[in-house]
């Protein structure tokens, strides 16, 4: 059964939706959640990776403002929870799941991490600091403009550690398809192995089947490729 757990980033106390699968795990998969909170698609995503097989951890990413569930229309009201991130705090929220993963016997090349739109950015950033087994970012943004602190992805992409994998859909006018072939460019200059798939019919947010923008069949498609990268990378 899933259950929350709570686990110590410095002095403050951070929750992580955790799934298991039954029998024996392949792995484990960092779960990155959309500007909207650890909600019920991230929580059910969460348990689709642990019905795959994987320990599925979801951090509270913000729960230093509050930890909210936000609705999916008014960005006026995510937006100041979005700013309020910095990328100190989010390598420290990384590092606290990372241990806690660690002490359920999965470390290294046996995690993953996958996000999704605010989330991709971060599973980013997560391959950029550790020696992981797989990333996988969904519409992750910031890719010229940088984001929470963090260098642009276009910057940071040469020096990843960790096979990456990139979703982006070609309607998706928060991310230029200019943007996405730049940095396909960049990542193809890491030491790891570096992929990026782009849906000609999808827009942002395709995989999250709670909102209008949901796209089936890049989303099934994707969600294939995803863990496809995970069997071809993780130990």
């Amino acid at each position: 059964m899933p259950e929350d757990v709570k686990v110590q980033v410095g002095g403050d106390t951070m929750g992580v939706y955790v799934a298991t699968p039954k029998g024996e795990a392949k792995g484990a998969v960092v779960v990155l959640q959309e500007a909207f909170g650890v909600n019920d698609h991230i929580q059910d995503v969460t348990r689709r990776f642990a019905d795959d097989g994987y320990v599925a951890a979801a951090p509270h990413l913000f729960h230093r403002s509050g930890d909210p569930v936000l609705g999916y229309e008014d960005m006026t009201e995510v937006i100041p929870y979005i700013m309020q991130l910095t990328v100190g705090e989010l390598e420290a929220d990384l590092e606290a799941t990372l241990e806690h993963l660690k002490g359920l016997g999965f470390e290294g090349r046996r995690v993953a991490v996958v996000g999704f739109c605010m989330g991709g950015s971060i599973a980013f950033l997560a391959a950029s600091y550790w020696e992981l087994g797989a990333s996988v970012s969904f519409y992750g943004g910031g890719i010229t403009q940088g984001r929470f602190g963090m260098p642009p992805l276009i910057d940071m992409a040469p020096t990843i550690q960790t096979p990456w994998l990139g979703m982006f859909g070609d309607l998706d006018e928060s991310i230029p398809i200019v943007e996405v072939e730049g940095l396909r460019e960049a990542a193809a200059k890491a030491s790891v192995p570096t992929d990026i798939v782009r849906y000609p019919e999808a827009t942002h947010g395709f995989h999250c089947d709670a909102r209008s923008s949901y796209h089936e069949p890049s989303a099934k498609d994707a969600w294939k490729r995803t863990l496809e990268w995970f069997e071809q990378h993780m130990a």
